[in-house]
């Protein structure tokens, strides 16, 4: 045997990828016995690293110069002497060919490894192929993608890490806590959140036995051979949301998912602009929600009873001195009644947001913007079939 063949027979696929199903062990995790016939990944040419580390936190990040610092240095501030960056983790930033200053920015944090994002093919998104293009070179055990408009708590990635093997899964993802400013994100926000909140019940999301997936693109922890199972994100490359499309197959091959609402661990201000955010959920919101048509007309009967009802009962009363005055005043105490019911029923939904109490208040006025964005996510997707993001288009 030569020595390039003797050095190609020793090589490992980058991330354990092999066509070759893992050997069963006594110490495997419960998700590892679930995903036991799940089929293999993709083989890949890079080699594996002779030496594992504990874990490798992926940052994409494209003209993201007005919040990168913040995350960067709530992350390298959880270097330790148990747990060093470079030495037991590490932390990759990958410049989607920003046009801003991105890029000096994570240069300028010690420690801090800053890759080039690869070319976008056809079939990709940007967040895809930046992720993937450092999924590919990454040391860890765990991998932790997380967003550049993220603030991680102290201690946070540790905990993460004892969370997942505590609950022996192969990911687990966070949603973060939401920070908002001016009135337009105060009034919309904690509307978005609560449909969310039904819509993907976190412990039924958690729940393997349930079909339903969700997972948040902000903090998704993934094991390195859970991520060889899902074929990692070249499974999902053209998918917009890649992040609840990764969960879903995590569910269908049995990795073992936990997903939670976690102030206590990360925040993140989606959006730093009102025209960002009605970018943001115009792409977003038809695939969250497969009925947005049929939410946005139920959201509009919302707005029709919070301030109809109680006009319309005010007419009503004024009437009292009319023909059959009893029957009018009547009627405006039921409507009154129907009011305040309704009432009760959207705050007890909004709270499901986990949003400020004086957000959830303001909720109501939101509701014709959280309209509008239902229509528009569903006109641009079912009609239009494209979607535009951070200057780049999709078709969808």
């Amino acid at each position: 045997m030569s020595r390039d063949e003797a050095g190609e027979s020793s090589r490992k696929p980058v991330l354990g990828l092999s066509d070759e199903p893992s050997e069963p062990t006594a110490t495997r995790l419960d998700w590892r016995e679930r995903a036991a016939m799940a089929g293999a990944g993709t083989v890949f040419d890079q080699p594996e690293p002779e030496e594992l580390i504990e874990l490798t936190v992926i940052v994409p990040a494209r003209n993201e110069e007005d919040c990168l610092a913040a995350c960067l240095q709530s992350l390298v501030s959880q270097s330790e002497d148990i747990f060093e960056l470079g030495k037991d983790w590490e932390l990759v930033v990958v410049d989607d060919h920003s046009r801003d200053r991105t890029a000096d920015i994570a240069r300028g944090f010690p420690g801090v490894t800053v890759l080039e994002a690869g070319k976008l093919e056809p079939g990709w998104t940007g967040k895809a192929n930046a992720v993937w293009t450092a999924a590919r070179r990454a040391r860890g055990r765990w991998l932790l993608f997380t967003d550049a408009d993220t603030v991680h708590e102290p201690g946070g990635l540790g905990r993460a890490i004892h969370e997942a093997e505590r609950h022996k899964v192969g990911m687990l993802s966070y949603s973060p806590r939401q920070v908002v400013s001016g009135l337009a994100q105060r009034v919309l926000m904690p509307l978005v959140f609560s449909e969310l909140a039904l819509a993907y019940p976190p412990a039924k999301v958690s729940d393997p036995a349930q079909r339903i997936a969700a997972a948040n693109g902000q903090f998704l922890l993934i094991e390195r051979e859970a991520y060889r199972r899902l074929g990692g994100h070249a499974t999902v490359a053209d998918k917009v949301l890649e992040d609840v499309e990764l969960a879903f197959t995590a569910k269908r091959r049995r990795i073992g998912l936990r997903f939670r609402y976690a102030a206590d661990a990360v925040a993140t201000r989606m959006y730093r602009s009102t025209s960002a955010m009605i970018e943001g959920w115009s792409k977003n919101l038809a695939l969250l929600f497969n009925n947005a048509l049929l939410l946005a007309l139920w959201r509009s009967l919302d707005f029709f009873l919070l301030f109809g009802l109680p006009v319309l009962a005010l007419e009503l009363w004024d009437a009292k001195l009319a023909l059959r005055s009893v029957a009018w005043l009547g009627a405006g105490w039921a409507l009154a009644l129907l009011w305040l019911r309704t009432l009760v029923r959207f705050y007890a939904r909004v709270a499901k947001s986990n949003f400020p109490f004086a957000d959830c208040l303001l909720a109501p006025l939101g509701l014709p913007l959280f309209v509008m964005l239902l229509y528009r996510s569903w006109f641009q997707h079912r009609v239009l079939k494209r979607v535009s993001w951070k200057g780049r288009s999709y078709g969808t």
